[in-house]
């Protein structure tokens, strides 16, 4: 029987996405964030590239919002919202709070003619102009420039390259002058080695796997995360059938053990009501079990953070895969 509800990309679906981005990224020199939203405005995965920089998981995770919930590209929401009354375009932000970053980039994820989620990317170099030392070919298709940021996402897609960003040639003169590439040398959507230099994003991929292997074994389903020691995500993930509220949960309780090196659940009897540390950090932080610090040379290096479960057994599941790992 086909299910009434709306239903999100599964989580290998939405993997297999991500590393494709992350394959022509690393092909093209780029660093940076990739998110997968489901349709129902719920974040399924997100990796951040080895020095993608902070921030980048934010504004991809936005336009990834916007692209699964209103069923366009980013683009061209960003094109409504800046055509639309201003009282209008303020009123949709109040009442969408994921759309923080309403920038063009963003595309639908269709399966059966049903958008089920949204992909994005942004970060550190992820951008739709063209790198002083890129390859020329690397960057058009068909003989046209193909801008960075807008060919990853459609590479990951598998779907013919259509520039979101407008002004593809304008960034392509300004980079390349007037150089023309003949259209059996364009190399944008040509395949993409794996990625080999990723050894941080590969880690904290371990290291969510370890954890939901570990909520497997025990009969539950959990969202899980890894931020670095400033508290912004590398790896997020959430379970099929997991609580879509365990991504937030998970991602706060991650950044508590990271910023302040401790266990989640030890954070009141450190500071008295975490919701005052929460006023004074820009990462989410949450005072609850589930979150452990990951410790490298006596240092505190990433936050490894479950959520969506009972918080002791989220507690020890995070204990468990770091045991593992």
């Amino acid at each position: 029987m086909t299910s009434l509800h709306p239903r999100d990309l599964g989580l290998a679906e939405a993997r297999a996405l991500v590393q494709r981005a992350v394959d022509k990224a690393e092909q093209l020199g780029l660093r940076g964030a990739v998110a997968v939203v489901g349709a129902t405005g719920t974040l399924i995965t997100a990796s951040r590239m080895d020095a993608g920089g902070p921030g980048g998981m934010t504004r991809a995770r936005s336009k990834a919002w916007i692209s699964a919930t209103q069923q366009i590209p980013s683009s061209e929401h960003l094109h409504r919202m800046t055509s639309i009354a201003p009282p209008v375009a303020a009123g949709f932000a109040q009442a969408s709070p994921e759309a923080l970053f309403p920038g063009a980039g963003g595309m639908p994820v269709s399966a059966d003619g049903v958008v089920v989620a949204g992909i994005a990317a942004s970060g550190a170099t992820v951008s739709p102009f063209f790198p002083a030392d890129v390859d020329p070919r690397a960057v058009s298709a068909d003989g046209r420039p193909a801008n960075p940021e807008d060919l990853l996402i459609a590479y990951a897609l598998g779907t013919p390259y259509i520039g979101q960003h407008g002004d593809d040639q304008k960034r392509w003169e300004q980079r390349f002058g007037e150089l023309t590439v003949d259209p059996a040398d364009s190399l944008g959507v040509a395949p993409a080695p794996p990625a080999s230099r990723q050894a941080q994003l590969d880690w904290a991929r371990a290291l969510c796997d370890a954890a939901m292997a570990e909520a497997s074994r025990r009969g539950v389903a959990v969202a899980v995360a890894v931020v670095d020691a400033g508290g912004d995500p590398v790896q997020q993930d959430l379970m099929d059938g997991g609580p879509a509220g365990g991504v937030a949960i998970a991602q706060a309780v991650a950044g508590a053990a990271a910023l302040f090196d401790c266990g989640s659940g030890n954070l009141d009897a450190r500071y008295g009501t975490a919701g005052q540390l929460a006023a004074l950090v820009v990462p989410p932080v949450l005072g609850i079990p589930g979150g452990l610090p990951v410790r490298e040379g006596g240092r505190v290096v990433a936050g490894l953070g479950v959520g969506g479960g009972d918080p002791a057994l989220c507690a020890d599941i995070a204990r468990a895969a770091l045991d593992a790992s």
